[in-house]
C-alpha cells in the first residue's frame, strides 16, 4: 500500500475505506507494544470497526489473532480504551475461536471496573458465554441487576434476555432480581454522573419489565400479577415500560378475549397518560382488538380512543402525529365509517412539510372518504403529487388504485387525475408503472372505463421514453383494443411504434397489432393489419420479422385454434402447469418424443381470471390488518433485542404463498386425484372446495374433509392426522350416512381407506359417489374406523401378539352446498347483467343467533362460492341494513349467477331476503333455498 494511499484514510474526512491487510499488520504491532499508546489502539480499533461495519471480515486465523491481541489491552487501565476493546470484542467473537479466554478479563471489569467500563464489561459477556459457562456469571450479573447505577443493571438485565436463549435454565433464577429493579427506583450515582451516563430516567424498569415477560410468558396468572402490581400510576415511572406493560396486556387479551373488560379501567387511565408514546399505544391496542372483536369494545371506550388520536394528530411531535395516522390507516381499512371524524385533522396534515406523515394522512383520507368527497379530494391530491419524491407519489397511487375498487362509480375522476399525474408529473420508470398498473386495474374491472382510458394512453406513449411501461401499454391496447367501438383509432398508434421506436417496442408492436385482425367490430381491418405485417416482416431486427411472420402465418390458417395462438380466449393455470412440466421433464425416458399433454391442464375463462385477481387484489389491501393484529404481539421483545428481518420485507413484492394456497391447493387436488386409477374414469375435475374442519384441532384424531365435484360424481376427501403418541391405526377409513337416506340421489361406490396412519402422520381417506342429477345438495352423518396398534418404542413397529382393538371416533357433519357447484366470476356491469338473466328465485331467511351483518357477509360468501361485487363485501359498523352483491358461474354448466341479499339486523335477529337469478332453473332454486 503507498504512502498516498496510507494518507488518505488517515484523514479524518475521507471517506474511502481503510485497507484491511494494513489494519491487521497495523494493529498486530501496536497492540503488543511496551507501553502500550492508548490513543493509537483507540484510533486502530475504530478503524477495525469501521471495516468490520462495512461489510468486511476476517478468516477465522486472523480473527482470532486480533481477538486476542486486543485482549492484551485489558492490561491498561485507560477507561476509553476499555470502551473500544469492547466493542471490538463483540464484533469478533462471531468469527474467533476460543472467545471463552478472554471471560475471566471481562468478569474481572464486571466486579471491580469503574462505573463507565462496567457496562461495556457486562454487555460483552453475550459474546463469550456459552451453556456450560454462563452460569459461571450467575453472582455477578444478579449483583449488577440490583445495582443502585441503573446503566449497570440495564446492561446487566439486557445481558440475561440475550442469555435466555442461550442458558435458560440459569437465567430463570433472575426472576426475582428483575421484579424488585421494576419497583425500584435506581439514579445514576453522583461521582459518575457526566455526558457518558444514560439521560433515559429509570430506563431500567423498561428492560425488567421486558425479561420478566420472557421468563412468565406461558404463566397467565402471574402475567396478570404483574400487570396488577405495576398498573398504580407510581410504580413505573418510565414512558417506555408502561408502553413495554400495554403490548403486555395486548398480548393477553389477544390470547383471552374475556380479559378485555378487566383493563378497560387500565385503558381509560393510560389514554390519557402525560405521555404521548402511552397514549399511542394504548389506542393501537384498543382499535387493533377492536378489528378482530369488535362486540367486545364499548362505543364509548372506542369514541375515548378516537378522541385521543385526533387529540394525537394535533400535537407538536411529528412521531406522535405519524403514529396516530398509522393507527387511524389500521382502523380505516376495515372500519372507515369509525375514523371518519378525524377527517378534519387528516385535511389539517396535508399542508405539513414532513411528505411522509403528508402521504400517509392522504391515504388514510382516502380510506376514510364516500362517493361525494372523492373529487373534491383528488382535487387538493393532484396538488400534493407534483411536490413530493417518487417513492411517495407511489405511495399515493396505490391508495388510489384501491380506492378505484371500492368505488367504481367515480371511474371518470380517478382517470382523469391518473392520466394528469402520468403525462405532467415527472418521475422514473418505476412510478410511471405503477401509475399505468393502476390504469390497467380500472380498465379490467370497471369496463365503461375502457375508451377514455386507451385513448388517453395512445396520448401518452407518444412520448414515453421507458421501454418496460411502452411494452406494457401495448399490450393492454392489443388486448382490450379490438373489443372497442373504434378499434382502427388505436391501430395508428401502435404502427407509429413500429416505426419510430426500438426492436423491445417494435417487437410488441407487431403483436398488439396482429390481435387487432381478429376485430368483431371492424371485420375490414383484418386486410389492413395483414398489409402493415408483411411491410413490417422486412424490418432489420430478426425477432421483429419472426414475431410479424409467424402472426401472418397464424392469421392466413384456416384452423380455429390458430386464431386462439393469436388472442387467447382462455387461462391456463399456471401452478398446474409448472407441475406438470416438472413431472415430464423429470420422467423422460424416450429423449422428448412424447409430447407433453396440455389437455391435463387447468384452464380458466377471462371473467374467472379477473375474479381470481379481484379476490387476490381484495385481500391483500387487509391483509396487513391481520399481519398488524399478529405482529404486534410479537413487538413485546424490548429494543436491546435485534432481529434479522428485513426492514423492506413490508413492502409488497408480489403475490406470495398464502395468496395463492387456494389455486395450489386446487392444482394439487386435481394431480393427486388424476394419478389415481380409482378415479380416472370419472373424468376431468371440475371444481374443489375449501378445507372444512370437522373435529377440534386439539383433538386425538384432526379430520379435514374436501369436497371434490366431478360431471357424475362426488369424491370426499378427509385427510385425518393421528396426535397420539406411540399409537398407530389400522385400516383407518370414514362411513358417511346421508341425513335423509330415503331421498338420497348419491350413490356411495367405494371408499379407500388408509392402511396404516403412524403416530403423528397425516393422510388421506376418500369416498366416492354417484349422483343422479346434476347438483346434490345433502348432509352426511361421518364416523372415524379404525383399529388401534401399540408400537414398540424400540422398533416403533407394533408389538407382534397384538391383534389391535376396534374403534371408531365421531365426527362433525359434512354438507354438499350450493356453493360447491359454482365458481366465482366477474362482470363489469352487474346490474344489467341481473336484469337480463330469465330465471328468478326469492327466499327469505330469519336468523335468530346474535351474528353481526359482517358475520352474516361471511357466511354467505363462503356457502355460495360468488364473488362479491362493488365492494358489497364489507358491511358499515353504524349501519343496521346492508345489500350484498355476488356473481358466479355454474362450474358444471358454466351458467351464469347473480344474487341481490337484502338483510336487516334488528333486535330479534337477522332478515334476509335473497333474490337469485340465473340461466338455469334448478340451480336457481337450489341455491336460493339453501343460503344458509
Amino acid at each position: 500500500m503507498s504512502a498516498q494511499t496510507y494518507k488518505k484514510f488517515e484523514s479524518a474526512g475521507s471517506s474511502d475505506l481503510p485497507d484491511k491487510m494494513t489494519i491487521y499488520q497495523d494493529c498486530m504491532n501496536t497492540f503488543n507494544e511496551s507501553p502500550v499508546s492508548a490513543k493509537r489502539c483507540r484510533l486502530l480499533i475504530s478503524r477495525l470497526l469501521r471495516l468490520l461495519s462495512s461489510g468486511e471480515t476476517f478468516p477465522q486465523t486472523e480473527a482470532t489473532a486480533l481477538f486476542f491481541s486486543i485482549s492484551k489491552l485489558f492490561q491498561h487501565q485507560n477507561d476509553s480504551l476499555r470502551q473500544v476493546v469492547y466493542l471490538a470484542i463483540k464484533e469478533l467473537s462471531g468469527i474467533s475461536e476460543d472467545v471463552l479466554m478472554a471471560t475471566s478479563s471481562i468478569m474481572k471489569d464486571v466486579q471491580n471496573g469503574s462505573d463507565i467500563v462496567k457496562p461495556n464489561a457486562i454487555r460483552a459477556l453475550t459474546y463469550v458465554l456459552d451453556e456450560s459457562t454462563a452460569f459461571s456469571a450467575e453472582r455477578l450479573l444478579k449483583n449488577a441487576v440490583v445495582s443502585k447505577n441503573q446503566s449497570v443493571s440495564s446492561a446487566a438485565l439486557c445481558t440475561a434476555y440475550n442469555l435466555l436463549p442461550i442458558s435458560e435454565v440459569t437465567i430463570k433464577r433472575f426472576s426475582n432480581e428483575a421484579q424488585e429493579a421494576i419497583m425500584e427506583v435506581k439514579t445514576a450515582p453522583m461521582s459518575a454522573r457526566s455526558e457518558f451516563v444514560s439521560k433515559a430516567p429509570h430506563i431500567t424498569q423498561y428492560h425488567a419489565l421486558g425479561l420478566v415477560y420472557e421468563l412468565k410468558r406461558n404463566d397467565k396468572m402471574a402475567l396478570m400479577k404483574l400487570i396488577q402490581q405495576c398498573s398504580d400510576g407510581f410504580v413505573l415511572k418510565n414512558q417506555f415500560a408502561r408502553m413495554e406493560l400495554m403490548k403486555i396486556v395486548n398480548d393477553l387479551i389477544h390470547r383471552d378475549t374475556q380479559l378485555f373488560a378487566q383493563f378497560q379501567q387500565l385503558f381509560n387511565v393510560w389514554l390519557q397518560d402525560r405521555s404521548s408514546l402511552v397514549s399511542l399505544e394504548t389506542a393501537k391496542t384498543i382499535t387493533t382488538f377492536a378489528i378482530a372483536h369488535p362486540r367486545l369494545v364499548s362505543p364509548d371506550l372506542f369514541a375515548t380512543t378516537v378522541n385521543v388520536l385526533r387529540k394525537l394528530m394535533n400535537e407538536f411531535n411529528c412521531g406522535a402525529k405519524l403514529g396516530a395516522v398509522k393507527v387511524v390507516n389500521k382502523m380505516a381499512m376495515v372500519s372507515p365509517e369509525k375514523v371518519a371524524v378525524c377527517n378534519p385533522e387528516l385535511e389539517s396534515l396535508l399542508s405539513m412539510s414532513n411528505k411522509e406523515l403528508a402521504t400517509f394522512a392522504i391515504t388514510t383520507l382516502l380510506k376514510t372518504s364516500n362517493e361525494d368527497n372523492i373529487s373534491n379530494l383528488i382535487g387538493r391530491i393532484t396538488e400534493f403529487v407534483h411536490k413530493v419524491s417518487d417513492d411517495f407519489k407511489i405511495t399515493v397511487i396505490e391508495a388510489i388504485r384501491t380506492l378505484s375498487l371500492k368505488f367504481p362509480k367515480e371511474w371518470k375522476v380517478i382517470i382523469k387525475f391518473l392520466i394528469d399525474v402520468l403525462k405532467n408529473s415527472e418521475g422514473a420508470a418505476k412510478f410511471k408503472s405503477s401509475v399505468v398498473e393502476a390504469i390497467i386495474d380500472i380498465v379490467a374491472f370497471v369496463p365503461q372505463s375502457k375508451e377514455l382510458a386507451l385513448e388517453s394512453l395512445c396520448d401518452f406513449i407518444e412520448d414515453c421514453e421507458y421501454n418496460e411501461v411502452l411494452v406494457r401499454v401495448l399490450h393492454l391496447l392489443g388486448k382490450e383494443g379490438p373489443s372497442t367501438s373504434n378499434p382502427s383509432l388505436y391501430v395508428r398508434h401502435i404502427f407509429n411504434r413500429v416505426v419510430l421506436e426500438n426492436s423491445i417496442i417494435r417487437s410488441a408492436a407487431v403483436i398488439a397489432l396482429s390481435k387487432f385482425a381478429l376485430t368483431k367490430n371492424d371485420p375490414t381491418l383484418k386486410d389492413s393489419i395483414v398489409s402493415l405485417l408483411n411491410r413490417i416482416s422486412n424490418d432489420t431486427d430478426d425477432e421483429v420479422r419472426d414475431r410479424a411472420t409467424i402472426s401472418l402465418k397464424l392469421l392466413g390458417s384456416e384452423h380455429s385454434f390458430a386464431k386462439d395462438l393469436v388472442q387467447s380466449k382462455y387461462y391456463y393455470d399456471l401452478n398446474s402447469l409448472e407441475s406438470k412440466l416438472t413431472t415430464y421433464i423429470s420422467t423422460n425416458e424416450d429423449s422428448f418424443k412424447t409430447p407433453f399433454d396440455v389437455s391435463q391442464i387447468r384452464k380458466f375463462s377471462e371473467d374467472e381470471m379477473k375474479a381470481i385477481e379481484l379476490k387476490h387484489k381484495q385481500d391483500r389491501v387487509f391483509k396487513s390488518t391481520d399481519n398488524d393484529e399478529s405482529g404486534n404481539r410479537d413487538a413485546i421483545a424490548p429494543a436491546t433485542v435485534s432481529t434479522n428481518k428485513r426492514k423492506d420485507n413490508d413492502t409488497y413484492k408480489g403475490a406470495d404463498l398464502h395468496e395463492h394456497e387456494q389455486d395450489l391447493l386446487e392444482s394439487k387436488y386435481a394431480d393427486e386425484l388424476s394419478g389415481m386409477e380409482e378415479f380416472k374414469e370419472f373424468g376431468k375435475l371440475i371444481n374443489s372446495s375449501k378445507v372444512t374442519p370437522l373435529t377440534e384441532s386439539e383433538a386425538e384424531f384432526v379430520v379435514r374433509a374436501v369436497k371434490h365435484v366431478f360431471k357424475d360424481n362426488i369424491v370426499l376427501q378427509f385427510n385425518i392426522t393421528n396426535t397420539l403418541v406411540d399409537v398407530a391405526l389400522d385400516n383407518v377409513s370414514v362411513v358417511c350416512s346421508a341425513e335423509d337416506p330415503e331421498n338420497s340421489r348419491l350413490e356411495e361406490l367405494f371408499t379407500l381407506p388408509i392402511e396404516r396412519l403412524a403416530p403423528a402422520g397425516e393422510s388421506a381417506c376418500y369416498v366416492a359417489f354417484k349422483k343422479s342429477t346434476d347438483t346434490v345438495m345433502k348432509g352426511f352423518l361421518n364416523t372415524l374406523h379404525f383399529t388401534t396398534r401399540e408400537l414398540n418404542p424400540d422398533t416403533h413397529e407394533p408389538f407382534e401378539d397384538d391383534e389391535g382393538f376396534q374403534d371408531e371416533y365421531e365426527i362433525d357433519s359434512l354438507f354438499l352446498n350450493a356453493g360447491d357447484y359454482i365458481k366465482s366470476s366477474f362482470v363489469g356491469n352487474f346490474e344489467a347483467t341481473f336484469d337480463q338473466l330469465p330465471n328468478e328465485e326469492v327466499a327469505v331467511y330469519n336468523i335468530q343467533e346474535d351474528l353481526s351483518l359482517q358475520e352474516v357477509i361471511d357466511k354467505l360468501v363462503l356457502n355460495t362460492s360468488c364473488l362479491p361485487l362493488s365492494n358489497t363485501q364489507f358491511a358499515p359498523t353504524d349501519s343496521s341494513s346492508h345489500v350484498l352483491k355476488l356473481f358466479g358461474k355454474s362450474a358444471l354448466m358454466g351458467t351464469k349467477v347473480a344474487l341481490v341479499i337484502k338483510m336487516i339486523k334488528s333486535s330479534k335477529g337477522v332478515a334476509l331476503k335473497a333474490q337469485c337469478r340465473t340461466e338455469d332453473a334448478t340451480l336457481c332454486a337450489d341455491i336460493v333455498n339453501n343460503l344458509m
